[in-house]
């Protein structure tokens, strides 16, 4: 039995545009002056959440693919940026194109993975790269949605 439909749903999910904004849409367009601005009532700006974003997705993948992983990063400073604002234009713009990157390698690994419900080597009990994929979809769409409402209550959201 092919497993091809799955693949393709997995790709799919990466880019997800069907039941909320797309990770393209939620982060264009944003003024320079308001990515670190913090709303009232919302604990992280824009800038921190894409990092968040960023940060999470680069350690899942490199968990999945890097034979020589071993997780060394501390829950939650160093999933998070340490300033609210982004230093520069440069840091937003690489960290987009890196995201999206990352995000190209995610859907390379959903499509040429061998058994999608095999565990991954460095892994632990049920951490398979199926649980892996899944898992940095609902990460991203959770946060995705948060960025939304940052916008929207700093004003930055048409």
């Amino acid at each position: 039995m092919s497993d091809d439909a799955l693949r393709e749903q997995l790709v799919r999910f990466l880019d997800w545009e069907e039941a909320h904004v797309g990770f393209d849409k939620a982060i264009d367009g944003l003024p320079a002056e308001k990515r670190g601005g913090r709303a009232a009532g919302f604990e992280h700006s824009v800038w921190e959440l894409l990092e968040h974003m960023r940060i999470a997705q680069e350690d899942i993948l490199d968990f999945c693919i890097n034979p020589k992983y071993v997780h060394t990063m501390k829950w939650p400073d160093d999933y998070w940026p340490a300033h609210p604002a982004p230093p520069n234009a440069a840091a937003w713009d690489e960290s987009i194109a890196s995201f999206k990157r990352e995000r190209g390698k995610l859907k390379t690994l959903a499509r040429d993975t061998k058994d999608l419900y095999a565990l991954v080597p460095t892994g632990k009990g049920h951490q398979t790269y199926l649980r892996a994929l899944l898992l940095i979809n609902d990460h991203n769409s959770y946060h995705l949605g948060q960025i939304v409402a940052v916008r929207r209550a700093l004003g930055a959201w048409s």
